[in-house]
């Protein structure tokens, strides 16, 4: 049998009869993800605090004068800065990877929602980052109040995505 040369993979198509979704559905929707999103940031940040602390604690990195690792990290700009940037990178991952994955967050699944491309292309890494970005924390979503004919967010629009209703059928991972 001859092989196929390696094709890339289609989008997948929104499902026929969907609508796009309003604003209270993605506002639940968004409320469900920020708990989830809160406790990501509430482990990685353990995490990394439990490294720190007993970095410190061992000689590995320096107390810099203080008496107790909690007094550094309390008051130190830069240990605070690192400790919300990885905090910012694990719940701006957490978004990406299960846009990237499903097409939904579990806030998303919960609500019957999911993100489609209203283009040929698929929507990869860079149109979900930039998505990220123009929701402007959630804010973005903000347009679709005021778009009452396309119900688009700001992130749709920049991103060139849609987020449809699904059904409990559409909504199931099996069937995808």
């Amino acid at each position: 049998m001859k092989k196929q040369p390696n094709q890339p993979p289609q989008p997948p198509q929104p499902p026929e009869q969907s609508a796009r979704a309003g604003f209270v559905r993605r506002l639940a929707a968004m409320i469900y993800d920020a708990l989830v999103a809160t406790a990501v940031g509430m482990c990685a940040a353990m995490v990394l605090i439990v490294i720190l602390v007993v970095s410190l604690k061992n000689g590995w990195l320096d107390l810099q004068g203080y008496s107790e690792p909690n007094e550094l990290l309390g008051k130190s700009v830069l240990y605070k800065t690192v400790i919300q940037v990885w905090v910012g990178l694990w719940v701006a991952g957490f978004f990406l990877w299960f846009w990237k994955r499903g097409g939904q967050t579990l806030g998303m699944r919960a609500w019957r929602l999911r993100i489609y491309s209203i283009t040929e292309e698929p929507v990869g890494w860079g149109r979900l980052v930039l998505r990220l970005l123009a929701s402007l924390g959630g804010l973005g979503t903000l347009l679709v109040l005021f778009d009452v004919k396309n119900k688009q967010s700001l992130q749709d629009r920049v991103a060139q995505t849609e987020v449809l209703k699904l059904t409990k059928e559409q909504n199931n991972h099996k069937s995808w």
